[in-house]
């Protein structure tokens, strides 16, 4: 291990030692190599970078997508004592300038830039007269045009392999599939990169899928069930459902802000500042939102629609939970999700392999939404990791309360008969009455009430036929016509069920319950960690974290994460050598806070 990058992490980040594979990552750059990092949200990936640019000669240059964070990233560094600078479109060309001098001059550690920004001839110009430690590619999976957050200028960054070859060069993740892994490698001409590949586990998330019935009331009853004054993500599929939801949830107490690209810039702006700095700030949103948030103590993440993709699921997901606290990712998910995703696909004016590989990555996500094995497990093996020793993680709904599978050929026979005769010609909802034998003026009219299906599924209710046709819809089994009114299409595969060939498991319909009320997630945590007089104590350390942030224009975590506060709450520290040594307060930290920390811990 570098015994100079150990000595930094602990006297500028507080922290004792390094996790997993970052010891390894920065050893491996220091020296000069390339690398390419997948590590999940949380697990530490800006350290690989960060280090290393202040143990090599120059400036490390931080390639972000993410303009309105870097103000943030900056006044974390510059908290910690690390010299580090932003150029971007917010800045006066005065501004950037200083900046520029700076960094030719060697007087910076880090340097974020947006790629459209290096991309420029003034940019690589100066990058050319400054001395580089390394380039370090944030969020590289923007560079998959098959990815669900494609950025075309990452494309280009191949030039900075061939401008300056002999400059390290790391690319990190947290989300990228195999194939998505070859396509950075590829467009980024990181062949003789070293790869490190995390585990994505994230243990203290729990994952849950429930059955929508009223998509808005389950979400609404799960917030005041388990997450009242929590911080929270919704994620919603269109703008117009994301303002609907957070005005819903504030007409119900709840605190929500809304976030998509249809939005002014200046109130999009606003409200991820207020997401940030303060706490109980539910920001419901499109998946516009929330890459590069760093905001640690995210209790959960909701989704009222279907994502497209498990990569998209796990990023978003990923964003709870980050300073390793327990975390809720729930999502509510019915037969109109399944429906309105393949509509967009096939309406899209993509070519056919594109959509071919989009329809494969929602039969995965309609997979792990059916799944009647661990939710985790399921995860993990789509990302390649399978040797986990994971069979009942424990932490997710499936684990916590099995569902019950059953030979669903019979069903599924008479839901495909149901179908083809009416000639494949109607929509789920007129072939689910004909199943339950409903006497409506439709079916009356097209004399569906004499076919020899009418009524043969009575005894199931409607909410259970439709469970039963999603699934049938996500095994492909059926399919949908949305260019002749959503009518339900038999497949190729229908035959051999219909004959008896092929037999059919599904999961068994269960009524949606409401959640019971239990302990907040947050503060369970925080009450079985600490004594009476160290909870006080905690309590006490937020309210005037609360107020040093304000007076600093900085989110409240940047000064210090919960679990560092956790830390002096149970250290009780009565000197500044008390508190050198907790978690998270390096020398600057310790200089700037530890005798207001010492006097508030005094006055307990």
């Amino acid at each position: 291990m570098n015994q100079a990058a150990l000595a930094l992490l602990q006297s500028v980040f507080g922290y004792p030692a390094f996790r997993g594979s970052q010891a390894e990552i920065i050893d491996h750059v220091v020296n000069g190599g390339d690398a390419l990092v997948l590590m999940p949200t949380g697990g530490g990936k800006s350290l690989c970078y960060q280090l290393p640019a202040m143990l090599r000669q120059g400036v490390g240059v931080v390639v972000s997508p993410l303009i309105a964070l870097m103000q943030d990233q900056v006044d974390a560094l510059a908290e910690v004592g690390v010299k580090a600078a932003f150029i971007n479109s917010t800045q006066t060309f005065q501004e950037a300038l200083v900046i520029e001098q700076k960094m030719r001059q060697g007087e910076l550690d880090l340097v974020y830039v947006a790629p459209e920004r290096l991309l420029t001839q003034r940019c690589l110009e100066l990058l050319d007269a400054c001395p580089i430690s390394l380039f370090a590619i944030d969020e590289a999976h923007c560079v998959s045009q098959w990815g669900h957050d494609f950025r075309p200028e990452y494309i280009k960054l191949s030039v900075l392999h061939e401008r300056f070859p002999h400059i390290p060069r790391i690319a990190l993740t947290a989300t990228a599939d195999q194939a998505t892994r070859a396509e950075i490698i590829t467009r980024l001409q990181l062949e003789n990169a070293m790869q490190f590949v995390s585990s994505f586990d994230r243990p203290n998330i729990r994952y849950r899928i429930v059955e929508k019935a009223n998509g808005r009331q389950q979400l609404l009853d799960f917030l005041q069930a388990e997450h009242l004054q929590d911080s929270g993500i919704v994620y919603c599929l269109s703008r117009k459902k994301v303002e609907e939801t957070a005005q819903f949830l504030n007409e119900h107490g709840i605190s929500a802000l809304p976030y998509h690209a249809g939005l002014d810039t200046r109130i999009r702006t606003q409200n991820q500042a207020r997401f940030l700095r303060e706490d109980s700030i539910v920001m419901v949103a499109t998946i516009a939102f929330g890459m590069g948030i760093d905001k640690p103590d995210v209790r959960f993440v909701a989704h009222l629609d279907l994502p497209k993709s498990i990569e998209g699921y796990y990023q978003e997901t990923g964003r709870a939970g980050r300073d390793g606290a327990p975390a809720n990712a729930w999502m509510s998910y019915g037969l109109q999700d399944v429906v309105q995703q393949r509509r967009m696909i096939d309406e899209s004016e993509a070519d056919e392999n594109y959509k071919r590989l989009q329809s494969g990555k929602l039969d995965a996500m309609l997979a792990l939404c059916e799944t009647i094995h661990c939710r985790r497990q399921h995860l993990l093996s789509y990302f390649g990791q399978t040797e986990t020793g994971i069979r009942n993680c424990g932490n997710c709904d499936v684990c916590l309360n099995p569902p019950s599978a059953f030979d669903a050929s019979v069903v599924t026979q008479q839901l495909l008969s149901a179908i083809y005769r009416v000639d494949q010609r109607f929509a789920a909802g007129h072939v689910i009455d004909i199943l339950r034998g409903m006497e409506s003026e439709r079916i009356l009219q097209w004399r569906h009430d004499q076919l020899s299906t009418y009524g043969i599924g009575a005894a199931r209710s409607e909410a259970e036929w439709r469970a039963i046709l999603r699934q049938a819809i996500a095994q492909g089994y059926v399919s949908v016509d949305y260019e002749s009114y959503n009518s339900l299409k038999l497949t190729e595969i229908s035959r051999a069920v219909l004959k008896g060939e092929l037999s059919v498991q599904m999961r068994r319909y269960e009524k949606p319950q409401k959640p019971a009320k239990q302990k907040r997630v947050s503060k369970g945590y925080i009450e079985t960690d600490l004594s009476a007089q160290g909870q006080r104590l905690f309590e006490k350390l937020r309210h005037w974290r609360m107020e040093t942030a304000r007076l600093h224009n900085v989110p409240a975590y940047v000064i210090f994460h919960d679990s560092t506060l956790r830390d002096i709450a149970k250290a009780y520290p009565n000197s500044l050598s008390d508190l050198r040594g907790v978690s998270g307060v390096g020398e600057k930290k310790l200089a700037t806070y530890g005798e207001q920390i010492v006097e508030l811990v005094s006055s307990i």
